[in-house]
Parts: C-alpha cells; structure tokens; sequence
C-alpha cells in the first residue's frame, strides 16, 4: 500500500513539473481561437489515420507470436493492441504493456510469459527504429538545410538526443544478442542474483525473461528479422504520416521528412509512464514544434492539447468497444498487468 501510494504521488509530481514547463511562456488567452482555426476535412482524415498504427503494429506483431501459433487471429492481435493502448491511457506505469499480450494470450491461448516477451521485443524495436529514422534526418540535413526553419541550436540538441537513443538501443540489442546466445547460463544467473528476492517476484522475472528469450529467436532467420525491421519502419513512417496531415490540417506546411524529428520527441515523452502520456507528450510535443518546427508556444500548446485529445479519445473509444463486446472492464485488464509484474 505504502508503495502504491510513494509511486502514484512520484508520478504525480513528475507529471506537474512536465506541465509546468510545458505552459510556461504560452499566451493561452490565445489559444482556443488557434486551435479552432483548423481545416476540417484534413482535421477528420487525421481522426480518422489516428488508429493506423494499430494495423501496422498488429501486422508486426504477428511476426514474433507466430513462432508459438502460426495461425493467430488478425483481428485478436489489433484488438490486444487497442486495449493495451487503452490501459496505458488511463492508468499509470504503463500498465497496458502488460495487458496487451496477456489479453492475445487469453484470447490465443498462448503462454503468458512468451507473449510479455515478444512486447519487450517490440519496445526495443521501436527504440531502434526511430533512433535510425532520426539518423538519417540529420545524415541528410545538408541536402534540405533551406528547409530548416530554425539555427544550428536544434541539430546540436537533436543530435545529442539521437547519439543517447542509439547508444541505449545498440546496448539494449548487443545485450539480447548476448542473452539469446547464453541463454541458459543467463536464466541461471539471474535466478541466483534474484535469491534475496521474494520467491513469487523472482519466478516472475525468471519467467518473463525466458519469454523474452524465445522472442528473441526471430535473430535465428535472417528474413524474419528483416521483415520484421521493414514492418517496423512501416509503422513509424505511419505515425509520421499521421502527424503531418495534422499540422497540415492546421495549416503548418512543411516537408513530410521534418515531422521525424518531432515524431522522435513526443516518443521520447510518451515513453516517460505517467497516465494518459500526460505531461511528457505535451511537453516534448511542444518542444518539438518549437525547437524543430520553429512554431511560436501558443500554437505550439494548442495543437499539442489537440493532437493529444484526439489520440487518447480514438484510443479509448475503440477500446472500450472491444472490452465491452468481451464483457471485460479496465480495472480487470489493470489487475492482470499489476499480476505479471514482479
């Protein structure tokens, strides 16, 4: 209990410094006439692309559960998505990361442990991914520096964001690699470190390694792995894609390949576990548009409400459709995350 409460309180007071900065020096008499000032066709197109990256995780996703059931439900695995989505938004810690495989594994009858596995290969994915989607925009900033809105303030920031990124994921790979091949030596030393550990806490994590273990056997197969990297790309390049008909839907014009950056700073903030995104979005959001994009704050605060308002509604509308059809509430999906971790 005492636990529960030290985390929600540090959550909590992360996500008002986040806000705090993320509303310093906004004009916000200002901003409900701006975010009204939008086009309302390319405004709905953007409603409506918000779930995209639903589909193309899914398609992804199959990739690493097919290793365990070849023939695993297209519709279960965008469903466990959307749900795991839907948790994460309304509850704290990031919960939903959980909830997703455990609800395909309901619903597959797969392991438990082995579908937790293959979301941790998903993270590490996406880490990859975007930190080479940011590389290559600033591998080419030579050939589009007339399009750069703002000084070199934002390429040294952002190429400082980018070294960290690829530095933790090429950790973070070279430490899987490594796990994989040491496999059974590694799940004996962990299990030993884990010792002073409660018995329930560390079989839990000796479990949920040696599903992520198996996941990792897609480095086994050559097109696998690249299939699974272009798949990976396809869904970044979505999420892209999604934002730029949103600043275009606010009359924001600039070349689709500027939005990576931006895209790479509202990952970084989503990833930080307050509910909802809460605080970290808006924040990196807005530096987003303000240090790459070159916006003014006011905009910038207000499309960010916007951008973050029509996610979590796609989000969680979707969502609840899916528990409601399942006869399951999200108080249920929270309580099976909180059961999987140690």
């Amino acid at each position: 209990m005492k636990q529960n409460f030290a985390k929600i309180a540090a959550l909590t007071a992360l996500t008002a410094v986040l806000l705090y900065f993320f509303g310093r020096s906004v004009e916000w008499r200002e901003v409900p006439a701006q975010i009204a000032d939008v086009n309302i066709p390319l405004f709905l197109l953007a409603v409506l692309m918000s779930a995209l990256h639903f589909v193309t995780r899914a398609a992804r996703w199959h990739i690493l559960v097919a290793r365990e059931k070849i023939d695993v439900r297209f519709r279960n695995l965008l469903a466990a998505n959307i749900v795991g989505f839907t948790v994460s938004a309304v509850f704290p810690g990031r919960l939903g990361e959980v909830a997703k495989p455990l609800y395909l594994a309901r619903k597959e009858d797969l392991r438990a442990s082995f579908a937790v596995g293959t979301v941790v290969v998903e993270r590490i994915f996406d880490l990859a991914t975007t930190c080479f989607l940011l590389s290559l925009f600033l591998l080419g900033r030579p050939l589009f520096a007339s399009a750069w809105p703002v000084g070199a303030e934002a390429g040294e920031r952002l190429t400082f964001w980018v070294t960290a990124g690829l530095i933790l994921a090429a950790v973070l790979v070279g430490a899987s690699v490594l796990l994989y091949i040491f496999r059974d030596r590694a799940v004996g030393v962990i299990g030993r470190a884990l010792k002073p550990f409660p018995e329930r806490a560390r079989n839990a994590v000796v479990k949920a390694l040696q599903g992520f273990l198996e996941g990792l056997r897609l480095f086994r197969t050559a097109r696998q792995l690249v299939l699974y990297s272009v798949l990976s790309l396809f869904v970044w390049l979505g999420i892209v894609l999604f934002y730029w008909v949103f600043f275009f839907a606010y009359r924001v014009h600039v070349p689709y390949f500027m939005v990576v950056p931006y895209v790479f700073l509202t990952a970084v903030g989503a990833s930080i576990p307050t509910p909802g995104m809460v605080g970290g979005f808006h924040y990196f959001s807005k530096l987003g548009m303000v240090l790459v994009l070159g916006l003014a704050p006011g905009p910038a605060a207000g499309m960010t409400l916007v951008f973050h308002a029509v996610q979590i509604a796609v989000t969680c509308a979707l969502g609840y459709v899916i528990l409601a059809r399942e006869g399951l509430t999200l108080f249920q999906l929270r309580r099976l995350g909180e059961s999987e971790k140690p």
